[in-house]
């Protein structure tokens, strides 16, 4: 874990490294030209590697010295007609060598790590063999990894059309290849056509630059409709010369606009080919100052001045040119006055994680007010910026500009920071050098809200404000157990929570406690605001009838034990039934939450990994067979004497899990990154054992 102090200031310039994008184009073009190519400012970051080490595969000469490149092209004649490709979690590696080796008469295997595995690449392999190529998958239906065998000449065609609605790195695949299938075909030419929208366009104008900068004859005659000539690519006349990343950029040029500045990035300017470039764009539009050079960009803070800092304008914004940049505009939103949306992020889905998603918990995590959809996310500042322990999900770009809210005055504590070297392995150091922190002193924004917030106290959600209840600091570590009905979650919580020395929190007996006072008092199964009434007594417990008490195994309700009461079957299927009411789960949020004290917390649920402690250090969802879940219940209510027959169990458990599924708030799902253990044939002492190795495994 990395911490990143408060920063009280920001200023100076930033060497840029190269453009990740521009780097794997470059040194696959230089790959399949006529010739020797000298590449200067070459990224040495992992998807580089990949793709260094995968053209060394194919039987190309590459030598690396420092940012320096010599590539012995081969002219797409690649010297090993047979290799089994690794490529990491590099989409600018696998999309492109697909398309091409699909037309490069060889035998080929590409793969990549966990998550490139479930990365789409449906839409460019249905292309290729449309066609001619003979893709096929070796694992699941859509996403890699790929077996290609050589294509079959015979069904070469004139055009070809291909979806650009989930990743421009299809299309780029698809032009990167056509000289050489152009030269093949009887035509002489290769006509794309792109079906539907195509997002990220300047990536593909990019690779079209690029391409022709190579020789290649490319032609736009209409919109969305490529031309692509038999040109033979060829070794540029001298040093080929990649930009720095402008992608990378934004982190810094973002800190010059909220930490007063200015800071300049060097290696990208205005006539750039990258897109991300209008970043710059927004910036002002937030009320930001920017100045552009030939080589250069320059930020400062503009608007009014707080602090020695400078509070930004919110934008609602289409993002769908920028996605990568897009992510910075998500960050400074913390630092916006009001809502900030932003539009066209769908490709988010299918990054190197889920990017909608994370991004969302994180900057909830901040204590942002986040809402998101397929393709959108909405945020609007707090008012107090929150100390948080950042996830970073493997992800390069997450870890990169969730840093920036260190500029609120509150540290950031970064978990698994080094997935930056991915595309920038010195971030951080280069953060640093910018930098002045203040560690613990600056008090952040007074206007418009953003200040420091000590992490012991987050803030509740809106309008959920109680007295007496306190949430405890997101550094106190969370085990989430989640699973279906009887699924032996509870007393794994409580097992794994006394070996560990943790309270356990059953968050099913809250709703089971109000299930039992609905139906005592008469109140509506579906009736939310009325259970979320019921709710708000507990919690307030200004009735010393409903003080509510969790000691020693029992369960007090001010002078009554309601340890066994709220077992009963009614009291259960009522539970399962009002667990659906959107405002009973909000009002119980801030109590369940409430329970995160030091030294730990496990906490057994429904929705604890999802929704109460999507921050938790573990989360797991337990799964075991409905059936053998329906006779573990049959065996307990027997043995406390309760009435009740296997088959109507049976059906009970099958209607909850179909319920718990479907429900509109938080339905029964498992977490991100949850791990999930199916305790069917395993004793409850196995599964403590796992459960408590993964915790101590980190």
């Amino acid at each position: 874990m990395r911490t990143v102090e408060p920063i009280a200031r920001a200023a100076g310039e930033v060497r840029l490294p190269g453009s990740k994008s521009i780097s794997n184009r470059a040194l696959l073009l230089a790959a399949l030209a006529q010739g020797a190519t000298e590449l200067s400012g070459v990224l040495d970051a992992d998807d580089t590697r990949v793709m260094i080490a995968a053209l060394r595969t194919l039987g190309v000469a590459v030598e690396v010295d420092g940012d320096r490149v010599r590539v012995a092209g081969c002219g797409g004649d690649f010297p090993n007609r047979e290799a089994d490709l690794f490529l990491g979690n590099a989409g600018t590696a696998m999309r492109p060598l697909a398309a091409v080796l699909a037309f490069a008469g060889g035998r080929y295997r590409l793969d990549g790590v966990a998550r490139m595995r479930e990365r789409p690449i449906g839409d460019l392999v249905d292309a290729v063999n449309g066609m001619g190529a003979r893709v096929r998958y070796a694992g699941t239906p859509g996403y890699p990894p790929l077996q290609v065998e050589p294509a079959d000449r015979g069904k070469l065609v004139p055009r070809v059309r291909v979806r650009g609605a989930v990743s421009s790195q299809f299309v780029t695949g698809l032009l990167l290849a056509a000289p050489g299938y152009a030269r093949a075909t009887a035509w002489r030419s290769l006509t794309i056509e792109i079906d539907g929208n195509l997002i990220s366009q300047p990536y593909v104008a990019m690779t079209i630059a690029m391409m022709r900068q190579f020789g290649a004859d490319v032609r736009a005659p209409l919109p969305g409709t490529y031309v692509v000539g038999p040109d033979a690519y060829c070794a540029p006349t001298g040093r080929y010369a990649v930009e720095g990343d402008a992608s990378g950029a934004s982190y810094f040029l973002a800190l010059g606009a909220i930490a007063g500045g200015p800071v300049r990035v060097r290696g990208v300017g205005r006539d750039s080919l990258q897109g991300d470039v209008a970043f710059t764009t927004v910036l002002e539009k937030m009320g930001a100052r920017v100045a552009i050079g030939d080589d250069w960009i320059e930020t400062a803070g503009g608007g009014t001045g707080v602090d020695g800092r400078f509070v930004l304008q919110p934008v609602d914004w289409d993002c769908s040119e920028i996605p990568d940049a897009a992510m910075t505009v998500a960050v400074l939103a913390l630092f916006a006055r009001g809502t900030t949306r932003l539009r066209g992020i769908g490709s988010w889905r299918v990054k190197e994680t889920d990017r909608i998603h994370a991004m969302a918990t994180e900057l909830t995590k901040l204590g942002a007010e986040v809402e998101f959809g397929d393709d959108w996310i909405a945020v609007t500042a707090p008012e107090q910026v929150r100390e948080a322990w950042i996830d970073t999900y493997d992800d390069h770009r997450m870890a990169m500009c969730l840093s920036l809210a260190a500029a609120a005055g509150v540290p950031v504590h970064v978990r698994d920071p080094g997935c930056v070297a991915k595309t920038y392995p010195d971030y951080f150091d280069r953060l640093d050098a910018l930098t002045r922190t203040a560690a613990g002193a600056v008090a952040g924004f007074s206007s418009p809200g953003l200040q420091r917030a000590g992490a012991e106290e987050p803030s509740l959600p809106p309008g959920r404000e109680r007295a007496g209840v306190r949430v405890a600091a997101p550094s106190v570590p969370v085990i989430a157990i989640d699973g279906p009905t009887a699924s032996g979650k509870g007393a794994v919580a409580q097992r794994v929570a006394q070996e560990l020395g943790f309270a356990c929190l059953d968050s099913g007996a809250l709703y089971r406690i109000v299930g039992l006072l609905a139906l005592e008092q008469g109140v509506g199964l579906d009736d939310g605001p009325a259970l979320a009434a019921v709710a708000d007594a507990l919690t307030a417990a200004e009735d010393p009838a409903m003080r509510l008490r969790f000691a020693d195994g029992r369960i007090t309700l001010g002078a009554r034990d309601i340890t066994e009461a709220i077992r009963r079957e009614e009291v259960g299927r009522a539970a399962s039934r009002i667990a659906t009411a959107g405002e009973l789960r909000t009002a119980l949020l801030a109590l369940q939450r409430a329970q995160r004290r030091p030294p730990g917390l496990v906490a057994d649920g429904r929705d604890m990994g999802t929704v109460v402690f999507p921050d938790a250090s573990l989360k797991v969802f337990l799964i075991a067979d409905v059936r053998v879940r329906a006779e573990r219940r049959y065996k307990q209510l027997i043995e406390k004497g309760y009435p009740g027959t296997l088959e109507t169990l049976l059906q009970d458990l099958e209607e909850r899990d179909a319920r718990d599924r479907t429900r509109d708030h938080a339905p029964l799902v498992a977490a991100e990154g949850a791990k999930i253990l199916d305790s069917t044939a395993m004793t409850i002492d196995a599964v403590v054992a796992q459960v408590l190795g993964w915790y101590r495994a980190g």
